[in-house]
């Protein structure tokens, strides 16, 4: 999955936002998807990688099951993340994971709303 299909994707979830963080003068910063300014997926300007929000029974199976393509992220992996080669993953699987995180990230109105809509 390309940074471009990667940003599609995300701002395609209600109520996601793209958030550039943790830059300087000198360094672009990360870009983040949120919603209600909650992160769910972070990745870097150029893609190929991007850490994202599971839960920490999900990152275990995740970790088992794709040992070269997904790894526990720096910092925020013992609260459940991964970070994902997007090249190395399928995108059908991806997606799911990311709409999993952005379901556990959402709140609980927005998600039930956007399955009234999906049914």
């Amino acid at each position: 999955m390309t940074i471009d299909e990667l940003r599609a994707f995300c701002l395609s979830l209600p109520g996601a936002h793209e958030k550039e963080t943790w830059g300087d003068a000198e360094h672009a910063g990360d870009v983040t998807f949120r919603v209600k300014d909650k992160i769910f997926v972070i990745t870097g300007q150029a893609g190929g990688s991007a850490s994202i929000r599971t839960s920490l029974d999900q990152q275990a199976e995740l970790l088992d099951t794709f040992p070269g393509a997904f790894r526990s992220s720096a910092y925020v992996g013992r609260f459940g993340w991964v970070t994902a080669d997007l090249e190395a993953v399928d995108d059908e699987l991806l997606r799911g994971i990311i709409e999993g995180a952005w379901r556990r990230t959402a709140p609980k109105a927005l998600v039930k709303q956007h399955d009234a809509v999906a049914s």
